[in-house]
């Protein structure tokens, strides 16, 4: 078995992410079971999908994740904005509840990408980014987010 070091990158980001969720836990803060996590990982990641391109993403039934969504909705994480463009149709936003919540994750990101351009030359640096571009935007196309957000449902 290959030693890929995006593996240990990502391992470390996830518990870096479940030791400050698990911290908040201690405190009663979070109240987010590991399911809804998931799920507004998905929907931050989506930005603002339907509860059906939600539900398509996640693979799973519409019924289904209508009652993830309404739980989140009565939990104060996500709230249903009507479509400018269509008002039977509703988008999921993230709440600044939420968005509190997973700053624990965007600040952690801050720091390590200022220790990779404190660490780097600007050139490496410079090429790190346009690396992390390429992976990001070409080399998963399976998880082209606006494939699922433009694709019939």
């Amino acid at each position: 078995m290959f030693d890929y070091a995006i593996r240990h990158i990502y391992e470390k980001l996830r518990l870096h992410f479940y030791m400050k969720v698990y911290s908040r836990f201690e405190n009663r803060e979070a109240t987010l079971s590991a399911v809804e996590t998931f799920s507004m990982e998905v929907i931050m990641a989506m930005e603002e999908p339907t509860v059906a391109q939600f539900a398509k993403m996640m693979d799973i039934s519409s019924p289904n994740a209508a009652h993830r969504v309404k739980c989140l909705v009565q939990k104060g994480y996500v709230e249903k904005v009507q479509s400018p463009e269509d008002g039977r149709e509703f988008h999921l936003r993230p709440t600044q509840k939420y968005l509190d919540f997973c700053k624990i994750n965007e600040d952690y990101l801050k720091v390590l990408m200022k220790r990779c351009e404190q660490r780097f030359s600007p050139e490496d640096y410079a090429k790190l980014n346009e690396m992390l571009d390429i992976i990001n935007n070409e080399l998963m196309p399976e998880l082209d987010l606006e494939a699922y957000k433009n694709s019939p449902i």
